[in-house]
């Protein structure tokens, strides 16, 4: 730790001194029946969350509050919303937001990487084989029937293989935390799913809410998620320059918000399935 900032050090060793200690308004939180990631089970802040115990220690219950208010007013003015249908009428919400953040330790995130990055590639495998040599079902691993009684397998598939063998661009994996302390797989979200638009401007929010946190600890970035997003894409196509658009059912699709946002963020166009162009976010020779 370099001396030139000694309010940042005196902080980080205060962190570190009375990272054990729960906040005063959280004494009476109850732990029984679940794994909490802040508390253990014998009432001790976990290591992780050290630094922000302090912090919260130092705001009180008041203030915490009304940087809750100020996190879901931000939200209100960045548009960060979604549609509930109801009786035919839609209803726009913001996404809720909580101030408390889920820390996920560098070693706890590692093993969790290794094991996603392992079942989305054996994901595509299996849907590589269901639609080509279908091994699985000759080796009797997988009834018959389950497959084709299922709704989501298209016979038109058979035969086909996708540019690198890729069928599953996008994954959106549900973890749940048992109360061992495990995470489990709830269930795997490969066709089109959604929510990391909400990810990457709670990031932000939270940065203005905790600014200090962010300070002291090192926190892994994810803002280059949609230049990745499109590095991939663009990686898919045979041509040396695509063109790689969003399409959205429109401004009433309940994930209207992510098809505008991912747009805007990766440059491309969003086109309107209806055939309307929404607008163009170009920022680079390759997108249109």
């Amino acid at each position: 730790m370099s001396s030139s900032n000694p309010k940042k050090q005196n902080l980080t060793q205060a962190g570190h001194k009375n990272s054990k200690e729960v906040p005063e308004f959280l004494k009476d939180y109850s732990l029984e029946h679940f794994y909490d990631e802040m508390i253990s089970s014998k009432g001790a802040i976990r290591k992780s969350y050290g630094p922000l115990a302090l912090q919260m220690n130092q705001m009180g219950w008041g203030e915490i509050l009304q940087r809750q208010g100020a996190a879901e007013r931000a939200l209100v003015s960045m548009g960060i919303t979604f549609s509930v249908y109801q009786d035919g009428a839609g209803i726009e919400k913001i996404f809720p937001f909580d101030i408390i953040p889920r820390i996920i330790s560098a070693e706890e995130w590692d093993r969790i990487e290794r094991g996603l990055k392992q079942r989305v590639l054996a994901l595509n495998f299996f849907i590589q084989d269901i639609y080509g040599p279908q091994k699985i079902l000759k080796d009797a691993v997988l009834p018959k029937d389950v497959l084709f009684s299922s709704p989501g397998y298209l016979a038109q598939c058979e035969g086909l293989s996708p540019p690198h063998k890729a069928w599953a661009h996008i994954s959106g994996i549900d973890l749940i935390k048992h109360s061992d302390g495990i995470n489990y797989v709830l269930e795997d979200n490969l066709r089109v799913p959604s929510g990391v638009s909400y990810v990457l401007e709670s990031r932000e929010i939270m940065k203005r809410t905790f600014p200090e946190i962010f300070e002291q600890m090192n926190i892994q970035p994810i803002q280059d998620y949609p230049l990745r997003l499109l590095e991939m894409l663009e990686h898919l196509s045979p041509r040396e320059k695509p063109t790689v658009v969003v399409l959205t059912p429109g401004i009433y699709n309940s994930a209207y918000f992510e098809h505008s946002f991912l747009a805007q963020q990766m440059g491309v166009e969003l086109i309107d399935t209806h055939g309307q162009a929404r607008g163009s976010f170009q920022n680079n020779s390759s997108c249109a």
